[in-house]
């Protein structure tokens, strides 16, 4: 039995109710131990008055009987004394059997005395038959004397199983008067005997010698029980014993012992029949007297033994219901003072603490000394865990402050160095901007715009530390910003850019206020896809309408994920978890996490049909608007001149439209490249969007372009014009004149497009996949591999 699993109350009661119940039933042990001796003294007085008395005058009777009996058949005649006798037998017994037969006996008789007294029964149901032969003279005077001694002795085998009491002197003296009994009827047989020879005059044949047998018997017998009488009963019986009846008796009984050479008795019948009486009487009287004083003393003792036994069982009664009143109490109490520590303990765990953290995540102030109220249970050692529990409560509420303090401080210290990364970068981008529209170079121009989408994934990094700080980052839109730019924005900020190709996108809208968080969370998608992907496969991007939203789905064709990291990572998505410094390997699944739930966005993983893993990202359709019309806006045309930031192009849009992979060959120095061949099937190809002040881009390409855009192809300088030093003062340009160079840029970039859609009919579209369930594949987002450096055609593109 397994008890170290009980519950404390458990633990206790069986504590209590295992002692309680051993003391109840040594009680209950003990009680019945005494109860029954005193209802054996008490059954005393029943058993001599239903059985002792009516058994001795069957007794009487029959020695009685017995006598006439041989008295009649030693003679020739009927004895009329006999017939009257067997009256008074036959009465005898029926008053016998009629007590027997009573529920008092019979409650009151044991096992033994009940088989005694139904062995006496049915040897007197033998009388008639034995009667029937005596008549009859079928049997001689032994076999008479024997018939009815036989009877007699089970009488006296029933009163022996009467002397079983319990206190031994009172049993002692039954058995010793029981004894009496016997040797009264030893007497009885020598009697019948000395009848039997003296009507017969001889003595048959054995008669003599049984005699001479019964007579020592009968004294030997005397003598023991005596001995075992109390004192005054010896005295009494010793009295007795001197009377002139007992003296000739004895005399007659010393003369029959001596042989006679005739067989004659040698005592006279009258002499022997008055002495033989009175003896019989008195010693009758003697025993019926005892056995009176014996049962009045039984009975006294007897109620002393209940008067005790009261007293006994009262106090033990009162002892258990003391122990088990007191055992629930003090159980009770530490039961109460116990699930109080419990109870203590549980809030704290469940309630408090957690409610003390989210508070101080909250940043409001938290008292210790409030939140951990000492706990009393009193000065035992209960009360001495209640003070340990104090402290120890103390501590993890105070260790929980430390806790927040530490990470709201490490978030600063994020912010802080986020905030100012973020700083350096624009500064830098700035700087790259003025360098851009400054080259002339292509090499050098290439170099420099590798270093741009450099300083752009830095941005994007620093954005992740303010992310983490739990902050927003700066970056921001006032209008809605067209899928696809949306798309090659966060392409741009990916370093295997050339391995996304952008398939089918149906033409939408996102609200401006959400662009920088869903580019951002694109860019860590795909940067992860092409991480954990063969860099010699591709990367897909698809956009669809949906039901509730718009869906986007981001596919490579890496070694997947397992079904457990897939629930893991898709939980980690939907609870958007705080910051847990230990998970760093993580970061990836934190940021789009915290991103997407700022805006309500689902993203899953699911297992891709080319064994990698597609990303759905699903946005909500508060977030998703009409695709905005292409062209400059002038409204912002100003602004996002002068803050170089916000480099997201403002071009048309060709919907679904997929674009060539083609490239335009390098011309050699001082020639025109030709046009992109248009026929053969096109092959997807990314296309990193870059804002429209990122430098001007020269319109040198064909008006045959596929995609509609102008490609800047990489061209020698002559060799008489000297490289411009970075020392070189670049001309100065008056405002106006930046603003013209960029508008015409915008307008050549619209007229290409609108140039490219018109012409070629767009491929048939089969949409992209419902969205379901998938799941990000995390990973450092600085790949360890650095592809190719973006031409000046893909950056202005």
């Amino acid at each position: 039995m397994k008890t170290r699993d009980w519950p404390i109350r458990s633990k206790l009661t069986a504590l209590v109710v295992a002692p309680v119940t051993a003391l109840l039933a040594l009680w209950i042990f003990a009680t019945s131990l005494t109860f029954g001796p005193a209802l054996n003294l008490l059954s005393a007085r029943t058993l001599l008055y239903d059985l002792g008395r009516p058994g001795e005058a069957v007794v009487t009777e029959l020695q009685r009987e017995r006598r006439l009996s041989v008295v009649q058949l030693a003679g020739d005649a009927e004895l009329p004394a006999l017939a009257e006798q067997r009256g008074r037998t036959d009465r005898a017994v029926a008053e016998l059997r009629r007590r027997v037969d009573g529920e008092p006996l019979r409650d009151a008789a044991d096992d033994l005395l009940e088989t005694r007294v139904d062995q006496l029964i049915t040897a007197l149901a033998a009388l008639p038959s034995g009667r029937t032969f005596i008549d009859d003279r079928k049997v001689d005077r032994a076999g008479a004397l024997n018939l009815y001694s036989g009877m007699v002795s089970a009488a006296f085998q029933a009163f022996a199983g009467m002397a079983t009491l319990t206190d031994p002197g009172i049993n002692r003296q039954a058995l010793a008067l029981t004894a009496l009994g016997r040797s009264r009827e030893l007497l009885g047989q020598s009697d019948a005997l000395l009848a039997g020879a003296l009507t017969a005059g001889r003595f048959a044949e054995g008669e003599h010698t049984q005699l001479v047998q019964a007579i020592g018997n009968q004294r030997w017998l005397t003598e023991s029980a005596v001995a075992d009488l109390p004192e005054s009963s010896r005295v009494a019986y010793q009295r007795l014993t001197e009377g002139e009846a007992f003296t000739r008796l004895r005399a007659m009984q010393d003369a029959l012992v001596v042989p006679s050479r005739s067989g004659r008795p040698a005592v006279d019948a009258a002499a022997w029949q008055a002495s033989q009486d009175a003896v019989q009487q008195q010693l009758r009287d003697f025993e019926l007297s005892e056995a009176d004083a014996l049962t009045d003393r039984s009975v006294p003792m007897a109620v002393r033994i209940l008067v005790r036994l009261a007293a006994a069982g009262v106090l033990g009664l009162v002892a258990v219901v003391v122990s088990v009143l007191v055992a629930l109490r003090v159980g009770r109490t530490l039961v109460r003072r116990l699930s109080g520590v419990r109870t203590a303990a549980l809030e704290l765990a469940e309630h408090r603490l957690p409610d003390v953290v989210t508070r101080l995540r909250r940043g409001e102030q938290v008292d210790v000394a409030r939140e951990a109220p000492p706990l009393e249970y009193g000065h035992d050692e209960i009360g001495e865990v209640g003070r340990a529990f104090t402290e120890v409560q103390r501590t993890a509420v105070q260790a929980a402050v430390d806790e927040v303090t530490l990470r709201r401080g490490l978030n600063e210290v994020f912010l802080n160095i986020a905030r100012r990364s973020q700083s350096l970068v624009h500064r830098q981008l700035h700087l790259l901007d003025r360098m851009e529209r400054r080259s002339e170079d292509p090499d050098e121009l290439a170099e420099l715009f590798q270093v741009d989408h450099l300083a752009t994934r830095l941005r994007r990094h620093a954005e992740d530390l303010v992310i983490l700080a739990g902050s927003a980052p700066g970056r921001g839109w006032r209008n809605p910003v067209a899928m696809v730019d949306l798309i090659r924005g966060a392409i741009s900020e990916v370093e295997a850019y050339e391995r996304v190709d952008i398939t089918n996108v149906q033409p939408a809208g996102v609200l401006g206020r959400a662009v920088g968080d869903v580019i951002h969370l694109l860019a860590e998608l795909v940067e992860n896809a092409t991480a954990f992907s063969p860099p010699d496969t591709r990367v897909t991007v698809t956009g669809a309408q949906v039901a509730n939203g718009y869906a986007l789905e981001i596919t490579d064709q890496g070694l997947g994920m397992s079904e457990t990291a897939l629930e893991t990572a898709n939980t980690r998505l939907a609870s958007s978890p705080e910051f847990d410094p230990a998970q760093s390997a993580r970061l990836g699944l934190f940021v789009v996490a915290r991103l997407a739930a700022r805006h309500g966005v689902r993203v899953r993983l699911r297992p891709s049909g080319e064994g990698g893993v597609t990303a759905v990202v699903l946005l909500p359709g508060d977030l998703v608007t009409t695709e905005p019309p292409a062209g400059p806006d002038p409204a912002t045309l100003g602004a996002a001149s002068a803050d170089p930031g916000r480099r997201l192009v403002r071009t048309a849009r060709r919907g679904a439209v997929t674009r060539p992979r083609t490239r335009p060959p390098t011309a050699p120095p001082g020639s025109t490249a030709p046009p992109a061949p248009a026929t053969g099937a096109p092959t997807p190809v990314t296309a990193p969007a870059s804002g429209p002040d990122e430098g001007p881009a020269t319109s040198d390409e064909p008006d045959d372009e596929l995609d509609g855009l102008p490609r800047r192809v990489r061209r020698r300088t002559p060799a008489a014009q000297p490289r411009s030093t970075v020392g070189d003062t670049p001309s100065p340009r008056s405002p106006e004149e930046v603003r013209q160079v960029m508008a015409a840029l915008q307008a050549g970039t619209a007229r290409g497009r609108a140039t490219a859609v018109t012409p070629t009919a767009p491929p048939p579209s089969t949409g992209p996949a419902t969205p379901t369930d998938s799941a990000i594949p995390t990973a450092p987002t600085d790949p360890p591999t650095s592809p190719e450096p973006p031409t000046a055609t893909e950056r202005d593109a």
